[in-house]
């Protein structure tokens, strides 16, 4: 009898735990983060890149693609950063629900204002993007238009839990909001710093804290640098130095070093996304970002 009772109870017990009501797929861990933030349990998200990998290049592999096609919900940067691989994914899926006219189907880099976007298109430019820059989360004001437009399409998606979406994303602004003012006031001595970076990949931090990108190590976007062009980074920047040299976790770390060396400027791995640099979340992401621009003062 007591056993058949302790079956009962765990029986009970199983049935009302709490189940994700969405599958999500992100294409990258800034979006991951931020569903978490939003959806919480609501939500079962799988993840296509990681920190250690660039968005722009990866295999659609058949995990992908059986991943993508059981989501509901498809969450991404957008702004063409995903061309290489994502449109494959889809056609290979069959999701129809994730396709660019349905509601399963957001892209970050379309909630806010684009920088960057080229005047002509010329493949001899290299791998530029025709929407503009689409590393859009490394401004946290990006971040916030994107969340309540993220938030409304969760609530469109899974209309039994709009209440829950409501509130998380109250309780996510109001946080939020907490820390740009926090970043923002210990930020300020940046302004006006010279960076070079590997590829332009942190052109919305530098716009929103105002730091002055110089150069590129890439000759142009997508370009693997040259030595002869490290030599004019060199000669260019040799009597007047930037304060460093930044890249992601995942860029060739060969060529920042060897300039670094000869300019006598650090250079930086910043985490970029969340997980780089063991990054928890999106407030870690912009605690450490700033923490290791502001340590290249002292």
């Amino acid at each position: 009898m007591h056993r058949f009772l302790i079956i009962v109870l765990l029986a009970g017990f199983h049935a009302a735990a709490p189940t994700a009501e969405l599958r999500a797929f992100a294409c990258e861990p800034e979006w991951t983060a931020l569903l978490a933030e939003l959806a919480g349990d609501r939500v079962t998200v799988d993840t296509a890149t990681t920190a250690a990998q660039d968005p722009h290049y990866i295999q659609a592999r058949p995990s992908l693609i059986a991943r993508i096609r059981a989501a509901d919900l498809l969450v991404c940067s957008g702004a063409q950063l995903e061309v290489g691989w994502l449109p494959l994914l889809l056609r290979r899926s069959g999701n129809r629900n994730l396709m660019p006219d349905q509601p399963g189907h957001f892209m970050a880099a379309e909630q806010v204002r684009r920088i960057e976007i080229p005047e002509r298109l010329d493949r001899g430019q290299g791998d530029i993007h025709p929407d503009g820059n689409p590393h859009v989360h490394l401004n946290p004001h990006n971040v916030r238009r994107i969340a309540a437009a993220l938030s409304e399409r969760l609530g469109a998606i899974d209309p039994a839990g709009r209440a829950e979406y409501a509130r998380r994303l109250a309780a996510f602004e109001q946080r939020w909001d907490s820390a740009i003012a926090r970043w923002e006031t210990r930020a300020a001595p940046l302004a006006g710093i010279r960076l070079i970076t590997h590829h332009r990949s942190f052109s919305y931090l530098a716009d929103w804290l105002g730091l002055e990108v110089v150069g590129n190590v890439e000759p142009k976007p997508g370009i693997p640098a040259s030595g002869a062009h490290l030599a004019l980074l060199l000669a260019e920047f040799g009597p007047n130095p930037p304060r460093a040299i930044v890249r992601t976790p995942f860029a060739d770390p060969k060529p920042s070093a060897w300039l670094s060396e000869r300019l006598g400027v650090p250079a930086l791995a910043l985490p970029y996304t969340v997980g780089g640099d063991d990054t928890a979340d999106l407030f870690e992401l912009f605690d450490r970002t700033i923490d290791a621009l502001l340590a290249t003062a002292r």
